[in-house]
């Protein structure tokens, strides 16, 4: 199978992905309501009461609500994953002669398409709310990379997880705990603030050094060597999901 056959046949199946979703766009609409909720409330109920050190609190706020977003969105790229296994369309796709692979690339590519809107929305309510950057176009540049790669690995543990999968409810549950790891993280308020167990769990797992980068990012400051260690969790939970994913995959095509 050659690469231009590869690239030929995941951009016909992405194309198809998108349409789904450009016929269903309540899910990009419903992926970024809960985080924009989230963000309210913690603005303007409980904002007040919460130091961060930040002049505006959704500014600090703002790059754990987009981790949320991204962690919830890819849910769906699973529920569409093990839907297509139900309905038999993979067993159609293999019948034809593309790269098998290409079937699970257009997925990846879809979700990596829909959390970008899903993003590019919530940073528009962001601005609306207050929040304020100095960041010039190479900071914003390196957090749009950092969010794309956040969100390339989750979804390939998304992937794995609908092919896993046993239900619907099954495809979607796994990111459940990702959805509320943000929380247990510099995401909210500083980790400085934390029990010491608890402080040592978010100084020690990846949405922190994501949001430290970020927040650097935004406030035009040296990000320090929080960048490597946000960059190093992603590639690794990509390479897991990635060749976990596969792996399942050649075992359901047998």
């Amino acid at each position: 199978m050659t690469t231009t056959h590869f690239f030929s046949d995941t951009t016909d199946l992405t194309g198809r992905s998108m349409r789904h979703i450009t016929r269903s766009v309540d899910t990009i609409i419903t992926t970024a309501i809960t985080p924009i909720a989230i963000m309210l409330l913690f603005v303007y109920v409980l904002g007040g009461a919460i130091d961060t050190g930040s002049d505006s609190y959704v500014t600090y706020l703002l790059p754990g609500i987009l981790l949320i977003a991204i962690a919830s969105g890819i849910a769906y790229t699973a529920v569409r994953l093990f839907t297509d296994l139900q309905s038999g369309i993979f067993e159609r796709f293999h019948s034809m002669p593309i790269a098998r692979s290409s079937v699970l690339w257009a997925h990846v590519l879809t979700s990596l398409v829909s959390n970008g809107i899903t993003v590019v929305i919530i940073v528009a309510v962001g601005f609306l709310m207050g929040f304020r950057t100095s960041a010039g176009p190479l900071a914003w540049l390196a957090v749009a990379g950092i969010l794309a790669l956040f969100t390339l690995a989750l979804t390939w543990v998304a992937v794995l997880a609908g092919l896993s999968a046993k239900s619907v409810d099954g495809a979607a549950g796994f990111s459940y705990p990702l959805i509320f790891l943000p929380f247990i993280s510099s995401a909210f308020v500083p980790t400085a603030t934390m029990p010491g167990p608890v402080r040592a769990f978010a100084e020690n797992q990846p949405v922190t050094s994501i949001v430290n980068s970020i927040h650097a990012l935004f406030a035009g400051e040296p990000v320090g060597s929080d960048i490597w260690v946000a960059l190093a969790w992603c590639v690794g939970i990509l390479a897991l999901g990635y060749l976990g994913a596969m792996a399942v995959y050649r075992r359901r095509i047998r």
